[in-house]
């Protein structure tokens, strides 16, 4: 990794533009400062093979001390920023980190560029015994997070993959990435691929319509990439004309709900595309001009997938658990992705729902997919989940005061059988997510939230 990102960062000419907020950090200006932070993690220790927990708010600051730590040959264990202290120590529980990178200040709901930072030794902590130099955690949405590691070659490899894709941010446009950096697809779809290719990268101050809109119109982005929620908030209060400039725009990190991606396309004359990956593997598939949905697109260069069993499956070298697998998600080259799906006729991924979606009620499968998208149909609902802990529970979220519970029950009576209706209903103003964004699924920490 030390090489790959060396030589990333030596690709464009001093002047040329690759980060932009409120200022905008040159390639000149982006080499001195990861040489200035990687001087001063080696005198605090860290070097080749060092273990590294990065939880630094997404920042100029974040996205230099990451290629800092790769330059020397460190791992960099990714934690989100927004994590409480206890869910931080499971995490490094899980990885045992010798040094600890964060910021000596809260962090704020919105992008700053820079942070003061403090590094700080752990006696219990322990080298990286392997070649992987990123590690992550899946999204603990429906339980535990798994330990993930993807090597130097994993990483270039998806690297590749962006930069052969169609439609993908290309030299010199500007992207606009709502996309957390602390993810995968904000770290290899955004930061490691605009220094491969020379993608301008602009972030906006906050997730309001407003603030994205204002940075787009201002930047005169070409690209914009985001979670679901994201093109949600911006269709509900559309400005056509703050994205006149934009030439496509896609969903990274989560599946797009079919009626979020119409609202938008109604709102500003044009579609929103689709990547699907997971963190294990990284992108898988894409559909950057969102025209072959209810699929996610064709499978993306040097990938190989396959549908078993109705199951997802994509052939790896290695698994991608450092530790936490119980064997059933990767076996014989193959990783089972967790996800139902099925080819459509031009060899278009189609997905159908989650694994555990597929449920049995009374000797009857439903498939809890289709229970929100009856309960996400309702003109008051913003967001919905549907959980099976021995009976199927509805929650749905609102931004009013007026829905209740039975409505819902009524409005889902008058659209599915009996055996799919669920037992209990919830009505909250928002559902919880984690720290990436996606909701939870996890029938507890639903009831915790109630």
């Amino acid at each position: 990794m030390r090489e790959f990102v060396t030589d990333l960062l030596s690709r464009h000419g001093d002047d040329v533009p690759v980060f932009s907020h409120r200022d905008t950090v040159t390639h000149g200006g982006l080499r001195a400062a990861v040489a200035a932070e990687a001087g001063l993690l080696a005198a605090s220790g860290v070097g080749e093979g060092s273990t590294v927990a990065v939880q630094v708010p997404p920042s100029f600051t974040q996205l230099e001390v990451v290629l800092a730590l790769w330059t020397l040959g460190a791992r960099v264990v990714s934690i989100d920023h927004r994590l409480t202290p206890v869910e931080v120590e499971v995490l490094r529980g899980l990885c045992r980190p010798q040094f600890t990178v964060r910021a000596t200040d809260g962090a704020p709901a919105v992008f700053r560029e820079r942070y003061e930072l403090v590094v700080s030794a752990l006696p219990d902590g322990v080298p990286a015994a392997s070649g992987h130099r990123l590690v992550q955690f899946s999204s603990g949405s429906t339980g535990t997070p798994k330990v993930i590691g993807r090597s130097t070659a994993s990483l270039i490899r998806e690297v590749h993959r962006f930069g052969a894709a169609e439609g993908m941010t290309r030299h010199g446009e500007r992207h606009l990435l709502l996309n957390s950096t602390a993810h995968s697809f904000g770290l290899v779809g955004g930061l490691l691929h605009a220094l491969a290719v020379g993608v301008h990268l602009v972030f906006a101050g906050g997730r309001s319509a407003r603030e994205v809109l204002r940075t787009a119109a201002e930047h005169r982005v070409d690209v914009l990439t985001g979670l679901p929620l994201h093109f949600d908030v911006l269709g509900a209060e559309p400005d056509r004309s703050a994205l006149r400039s934009v030439r496509g725009a896609f969903a990274g990190g989560e599946l797009m709900p079919p009626e979020v991606a119409a609202r938008f396309a109604a709102a500003y004359g044009f579609r929103v595309g689709e990547c699907f990956g997971t963190t294990e593997t990284g992108a898988l598939t894409m559909d950057f001009a969102g025209v072959t949905r209810p699929s996610v697109g064709a499978v993306l260069g040097d990938t190989t997938l396959r549908v078993r069993d109705g199951l997802v499956e994509v052939a790896l070298d290695e698994s991608p658990y450092l530790s936490g697998d119980d064997g059933t998600r990767y076996a014989d080259g193959w990783f089972r992705t967790g996800d139902r799906g099925e080819f459509d006729a031009r060899g278009n991924l189609v997905l159908l729902g989650r694994s555990d979606s597929l449920v049995v009620v009374y000797g009857s499968k439903v498939d809890l997919t289709e229970v929100e998208a009856a309960l996400r149909a309702h003109p008051d609902v913003t967001e919905a989940i549907a959980v099976y802990d021995g009976a199927i529970e509805a929650y749905v979220g609102t931004t009013g005061d007026e829905l209740s519970a039975e409505a819902v029950r009524a409005w889902c009576a008058e659209r599915l059988a009996d055996f799919k209706l669920p037992r209990r209903f919830h009505v909250l103003r928002a559902l919880p997510r984690t720290p990436s964004g996606k909701l939870v699924r996890n029938p507890r920490a639903l009831a915790a939230a109630r």
